[in-house]
């Protein structure tokens, strides 16, 4: 590893340590030639997971895509931020633990809207308008409908 501070590649590790996931190793390292000291972090090179979108075109998953339209479906509402991070993590490494190279899109605004149905009604309609493609306030009420059927309120 090259110093950053001087170039010098011959430095040691001085301290190792797991981070809380166990995904990424934290070293400290010492230079030998300026002893200065710096961190390196090191984990494992991931297969970018691909998403084939409704119209065919593929893209890598963005957890910021999938987080940020979950946060704009919970502003204002009583949801921690914490909240949507974790289910975020979780549901790509439901993901990636399938083995699968590329997901449907559909599959991933499922996940989105079964958890958010879970945690706000209100939350949930806001995503659904967007994730089903709500066409005029019809296709709205019919969703308040379905809510309201299945004894949510």
């Amino acid at each position: 590893m090259k110093c950053p501070f001087c170039g010098e590649i011959d430095n040691k590790v001085i301290d190792s340590r797991l981070s809380k996931d166990a995904t990424v190793i934290r070293r400290r390292r010492e230079c030998i030639l300026c002893a200065r000291r710096f961190t390196t972090y090191e984990h494992i090179e991931e297969i970018p997971l691909m998403i084939v979108k409704k119209d065919g075109r593929r893209e890598v998953f963005s957890r910021e895509k999938a987080g940020s339209g979950m946060k704009r479906a919970c502003e204002k509402r009583d949801i921690s931020i914490n909240v949507i991070e974790e289910f975020i993590e979780e549901m790509e490494r439901d993901l990636r633990e399938t083995g699968e190279k590329e997901i449907q899109s559909r599959i991933i605004g499922e996940k989105i809207m079964a958890k958010l149905h879970a945690l706000d009604d209100v939350a949930y309609v806001r995503f659904a308008s967007v994730y089903r493609e709500f066409k005029d306030v019809n296709d709205f009420v019919d969703e308040l409908k379905s809510l309201l059927s299945n004894g949510q309120t």
